[in-house]
């Protein structure tokens, strides 16, 4: 028995995939609970439509993305933080002030999106990994400031 995929679904494959399934399982299981529909012509046809959307969809997502990622090389972001004698911050920088940062370069970025490598407490300049799409990937270069400075 043939279904298309309503989801991704673990095991058998992506959402508006053509899979072959038991007959009871598909049946039984999958077609009830929503998961898949049966593969006749014209659900078939509405499939592979779904299909060429998402993937236009996802190629100008991709294009946004990097064009986001050459912005980003361009910027020389700074941030203030308290500082002790040594160069210690009290505290540590966290993703929402480098989100923050860049909000006020206009660049809207998730905070969920950034990530250090390690914590970040001392003055000086660091690096962060910023998913900007699933499959791009931007390290960000960033000073730290004393805000006594």
């Amino acid at each position: 028995m043939e279904v298309i995929l309503n989801q991704d679904f673990k095991g058998l494959g992506h959402k508006n995939n053509i899979v072959k399934v038991k007959p009871g399982y598909g049946r039984n299981y999958l077609i009830p609970q929503g998961f898949a529909v049966v593969a006749n012509e014209g659900n078939k046809k509405v499939a592979l439509e779904n299909a060429r959307q998402a993937a236009h969809k996802v190629a100008k997502l991709r294009e946004e993305a990097e064009a986001m990622a050459a912005q980003l090389g361009q910027l020389t972001i700074e941030i203030t933080a308290k500082a002790g004698d040594g160069g210690k911050i009290f505290g540590s920088i966290t993703t929402a002030q480098l989100a923050d940062a860049l909000k006020a370069q206009h660049i809207l970025v998730d905070r969920k999106d950034i990530s250090f490598g390690k914590p970040i407490k001392e003055l000086g300049t660091h690096e962060a990994t910023i998913a900007l799409h699933k499959d791009l990937v931007h390290t960000l270069t960033f000073r730290v400031i004393s805000d006594t400075a």
